[in-house]
């Protein structure tokens, strides 16, 4: 018969309690480098959706100065035209 006396019992009781500490230890760093690449992957992604976002403010302002020129173009025109009218009546 095979007898375990309590110091054996206490070893085998204390690493086991030390696996289990150093696994769940293990198991927590992992996800919590998981919780930091996916914050990484979103933040990166934020990044990029604002400089397409200012690319495309930068785009919208460059196009409405050329609309705003054509505009007052076409006043400049217009008036032209009108005072051509006039002087023919």
């Amino acid at each position: 018969m095979d007898t375990t006396t309590w110091p054996g019992t206490v070893l085998i009781l204390g690493l086991s309690l030390l696996a289990l500490i150093l696994l769940i230890g293990s198991a927590a760093t992992v996800l919590e480098f998981r919780k930091l690449k996916v914050a990484a992957a979103v933040q990166e992604d934020l990044r990029q959706l604002v400089r397409r976002y200012e690319q495309l403010a930068e785009n919208t302002m460059d196009a409405q100065h050329r609309i705003a020129n054509d505009v007052s173009e076409l006043r400049t025109r217009a008036t032209s035209i009108e005072q051509i009218l006039r002087t023919v009546d």
